[in-house]
């Protein structure tokens, strides 16, 4: 059964802790991206999402969005968790970054 509840590392070093995983499949936690990951100074941005019932279905969807500390972006991020034939736990996942535009000009270069 997969449940975010815990600790994750993407294959770029990012990290990602899911403290709580409520009864409606909510979920909040924290995000440290890669490169930030070795550098102690750097904050952790807060998390939260929703997670399928994982009662429903055994390889549940689920959508998170980070709210960065110190810049002004968004990012979200939408993916499954599958579970292995050796019971492990693994998250595929797409995910926008979306940056704050100084005037609808710019628009177009704000989301990656």
């Amino acid at each position: 059964q997969c449940l975010l509840s815990g600790s994750w590392r993407s294959d770029t070093g990012c990290r990602m802790v899911v403290s709580v995983l409520g009864k409606d499949g909510s979920f909040s936690g924290s995000y440290l991206p890669g490169p930030a990951a070795s550098n102690p100074e750097t904050l952790t941005s807060p998390l939260e999402g929703f997670q399928q019932d994982a009662g429903l279905v055994q390889q549940p969807t689920f959508s998170f969005t980070v709210r960065w500390r110190l810049r002004a972006h968004t990012t979200a991020f939408l993916g499954q968790c599958y579970v292995g034939t050796k019971g492990e736990e693994t998250l595929h996942a797409l995910w926008l970054l979306r940056e704050a535009a100084d005037s609808p000009v710019e628009d177009w270069k704000a989301t990656r």
